[in-house]
C-alpha cells in the first residue's frame, strides 16, 4: 500500500475512534507535520468523508454524519471485528439475523484472503428454545431506540387484542425511558401515563403506533438506575451477587445481551452499550466482561478497577 494511502488509512481510523482530535494530537500521533494532517483531511474530503474543522485554542477535526455513505476503509483489525460482530449478531434474537447475515458475506466477499481464513476460524451456531425467548422484531426496536432518545411519548398495543368484555383494549400511553435486555430477551421501561407508575414491557409483545405524542422531561427512575430497576422488578430485591459492577462497551446492545443471561443491558447508541453484571469475586466480574472483544469504559465500584488492573498485571506476567 503506498504511504499515503496508509496514512489516510491511519488518519481516517483515529477520527473514527472519538469525537473530536486537536490538529496537533492528530500529528502526534501519525507522526507528521500539521500541514500534512490538514492535506490528508482535504484527501479525504474529496473522497465523501465530511470531516469538519472544530475551533478551539489549537483547532482540530471532527467526523460528522454525512448525507451519503462514502467509500468504508478498515484496517485488518477493524475489518476482523465487524466480521466477527455480524456473526455474533446473527445469533441475537433480534430480528436482524438475516440483514447481518448478507452484510457478513458482503463484507467477507471483499476482504483479503489472510483476513478471510482468520474470520472463517469462528463459527457461531445459535441454539434456539423457541418457547423461552421470543424475537423481538428490529423494526420495533428500532422505533422504541427511537421514541427513547428523542424522549417522545409513545403509542403503542400491548399485546393488540380484545378484551373480556368484547371492546378492543386501548393502546398504551407511555413516556419510553430506557431500552434494555434481560435474560436475552428485549424490554422497554417506561412511565405509564395511564396507570401514573413505571412499567417494563416486553418489546416482543408491542406494535406501535404513529406518529409519536409530545416531548418530555425524564423523571428519575426508582433505584436510581436502570439496573437497579429493572433487577429489582424481575428479582425481587438487589440481586444475590456479591460483587455487582457497571461498565460501557464499545459494542451494539444486541451483540451483547445473547451472553449475559442475569445481567442487564441498556443501549446507549447503536455502537455502545451499558451493562451491569454481577459474579461471586471481582476478578471473576472483570474476567467476565473482559471476554468481549471491545473497548472497556469501567463506570464503578472501584473494586471493579482494581480487578482489571489486577487481571492486567497477571496477562502481562503471563505474556512474557
Amino acid at each position: 500500500m503506498p504511504k499515503t494511502s496508509a496514512r489516510l488509512l491511519s488518519l481516517l481510523s483515529l477520527l473514527q475512534a472519538r469525537r473530536d482530535w486537536p490538529g496537533a494530537l492528530l500529528a502526534e500521533r501519525l507522526d507528521i507535520s500539521p500541514r500534512t494532517v490538514r492535506r490528508d483531511v482535504d484527501r479525504l474530503r474529496e473522497l465523501g468523508y465530511p470531516i469538519v474543522a472544530t475551533k478551539g485554542p489549537d483547532g482540530g477535526y471532527r467526523l460528522d454524519a454525512g448525507t451519503e455513505l462514502p467509500p468504508l476503509l478498515f484496517d485488518d483489525e477493524q475489518a476482523v471485528a465487524l466480521a466477527v460482530a455480524l456473526q455474533i449478531a446473527t445469533t441475537t434474537g433480534a430480528g436482524i439475523e438475516e440483514a447481518a447475515a448478507r452484510a457478513l458475506t458482503t463484507v467477507r466477499q471483499v476482504m483479503p484472503a489472510r483476513l478471510r481464513r482468520r474470520i472463517d476460524t469462528l463459527q457461531v451456531t445459535a441454539v434456539e428454545r423457541p418457547a423461552a425467548h421470543p424475537q423481538a422484531d428490529s423494526v420495533v426496536l428500532m422505533a422504541l431506540s427511537a421514541a427513547v432518545h428523542a424522549r417522545e411519548v409513545l403509542r403503542f398495543d400491548y399485546p393488540p387484542g380484545v378484551a373480556d368484555d368484547g371492546v378492543r383494549t386501548p393502546p398504551r400511553r407511555v413516556q419510553p425511558h430506557h431500552l434494555v435486555t434481560w435474560g436475552g430477551r428485549w424490554y422497554l421501561v417506561a412511565w405509564d401515563l395511564d396507570r401514573d407508575d413505571w412499567r417494563t414491557f416486553r418489546a416482543d409483545r408491542i406494535t406501535p403506533r404513529a406518529p409519536t405524542g409530545p416531548r418530555f422531561t425524564p423523571r428519575e427512575l426508582p433505584g436510581g438506575t436502570v439496573a437497579a430497576f429493572v433487577t429489582s422488578r424481575f428479582q425481587g430485591g438487589a440481586g444475590d451477587w456479591p460483587c455487582r459492577g457497571e461498565v460501557i462497551l464499545d459494542l451494539p446492545a444486541a451483540a451483547v445481551s445473547g451472553y449475559v443471561h442475569d445481567g442487564v443491558v441498556e443501549e446507549l447508541d447503536p455502537n455502545r452499550c451499558r451493562l451491569v453484571l454481577g459474579s461471586w469475586s471481582w476478578p471473576g466480574l472483570a474476567a467476565t466482561i473482559g471476554r468481549f472483544d471491545a473497548d472497556i469504559e469501567v463506570v464503578g465500584p472501584a473494586e471493579l478497577k482494581a480487578a482489571f488492573a489486577r487481571l492486567a498485571r497477571r496477562y502481562t506476567n503471563a505474556a512474557r
